[in-house]
């Protein structure tokens, strides 16, 4: 049985490859132009307020199409779909170029460009996960969902720090440029795929067209099938209880020390966790119990967080402040590898227990749950501090993030029970 990363899907698959390839030096340009903007904004207008409302650009459209897209994706050709959301991506990252190079000012642009980056994405991103079971045989999903999360993580590590490089050294041109040239990965990617058209079958959804009611039966499927469900509602409860990405400001700036460094160590640290856990994981597509490996890897996620409380509360006093953030930085690490196992069986499930002509709608709902999940999480966290403090409130949402997944593994023993020799919506 391989330990290290099952590279299987790369070698049978020559459009998986490809598609692969294109969007992992996509996401590591998504990554640059994120960065990016949050620099230029910033320098704009010197606020971090207006830095902040980068997220309420971005998760607007996020929300609103990404409902929309997963039910294009299931209505018509996919490939067509990707490649048109996929283009307009593309395009906005030769605006942002264009925009830097002609000295823009107007921190209104900048808002604009990342409305129509998430709104791309939020299309693109259903339709792209749901090709990905129409190409590849349902007994190698797992091991293509870990080098995705895998590429994901390496984009988060890699991305950021090649933004701040080419920022300081060619300026937002240099990065944006940058950008706009990686993003065409993705392109030929989708460009040489077959034509993936909808498969016939005898479900009365397929009557209907894309839009609200095509919506609502991607949610009354949901409503029906309690274990892709409760891959929505464990990562719910993950982000909502034990969220911590809220707490790293105040942890660099008072309780580690070292400002924006050690925030930015704490991320990357969540980032590396997963990129090792990743690396490690040619035996998760031999795990048949995957909602039990689902819940088991939330509860290290909430004890990982939970830990990284005391580390912080440890910070002065029990422990130096540089000890203390040694011990912060395992506990995020190992946050991140908890999450990104996680994440292998959530999509997995999703992929193989929804029938085709669902997946793009339900990925479509994955897309606002990852997309909203976390900001209420750093909502909820974010007032618990004002009662609580910083360490005190990771500690308390890491343990009621286990508690709450005792009581749903206990609610729903089915989903324990989930095999996926013969998955069950």
């Amino acid at each position: 049985m391989p330990l290290l990363l099952d590279l299987t899907p790369l070698r049978v698959s020559p459009e998986y490859r490809r598609l692969y390839a294109g969007f992992t030096f996509s996401n590591i340009g998504s990554q640059m132009a994120t960065v990016t903007i949050g620099l230029q904004v910033y320098d704009l207008t010197k606020s971090t307020a207006a830095v902040g409302l980068v997220g309420l650009f971005a998760l607007v459209p996020l929300v609103g199409l990404g409902l929309y897209g997963g039910s294009l994706a299931d209505h018509h050709d996919r490939r067509v779909v990707a490649l048109a959301a996929q283009s307009a991506s593309w395009l906005t990252s030769a605006l942002c170029a264009l925009q830097a190079f002609a000295g823009n000012t107007n921190v209104w642009v900048l808002y604009a460009l990342v409305a129509m980056w998430n709104g791309s994405f939020a299309v693109a991103s259903p339709s792209r996960t749901s090709i990905y079971p129409r190409i590849l045989e349902t007994r190698l999903l797992p091991a293509a969902n870990a080098l995705s999360v895998f590429a994901m993580n390496a984009s988060l590590t890699v991305g950021p720090l090649l933004a701040g490089f080419l920022v300081d050294w060619g300026g937002f041109r240099t990065a944006y440029a940058l950008d706009a040239v990686v993003t065409t990965a993705a392109l030929w990617g989708l460009w040489r795929l077959r034509s993936l058209p909808p498969e016939p079958h005898g479900d009365a959804t397929a009557a209907t067209r894309p839009g609200l009611r095509s919506v609502l039966d991607g949610f009354r499927f949901l409503g029906t099938r309690p274990n892709v469900r409760m891959t929505f509602v464990a990562d719910i409860v993950a982000m909502l209880l034990a969220q911590p990405r809220v707490l790293f400001p105040a942890a660099g700036a008072v309780i580690f020390g070292g400002g924006a460094k050690t925030v930015g160590a704490l991320s990357a640290a969540a980032a590396v966790g997963g990129i090792v856990a990743m690396a490690f994981s040619g035996r998760l597509g031999h795990v048949r119990r995957q909602g039990a490996a689902i819940l088991v890897s939330i509860v290290g996620w909430g004890c990982a967080i939970a830990g990284f409380g005391v580390a912080m509360l440890a910070s002065g006093g029990a422990l130096t402040q540089e000890h203390a953030l040694w011990a912060g930085l395992g506990c995020m690490a190992l946050a991140g590898a908890s999450d990104s196992v996680s994440a292998v069986f959530r999509t997995t499930i999703l992929q193989a227990a929804t029938p085709d002509h669902l997946r793009g709608r339900l990925q479509g709902v994955f897309i606002v749950v990852v997309a909203g999940g976390p900001r209420l999480g750093e909502l909820a966290g974010g007032l618990a501090t004002k009662v609580l403090g910083e360490g005190r409130t990771a500690v308390v949402g890491g343990l009621l993030c286990v508690a709450a997944i005792g009581v749903l593994a206990r609610l729903q023993p089915g989903f324990v029970r989930y095999d996926s020799h013969h998955p069950t919506p």
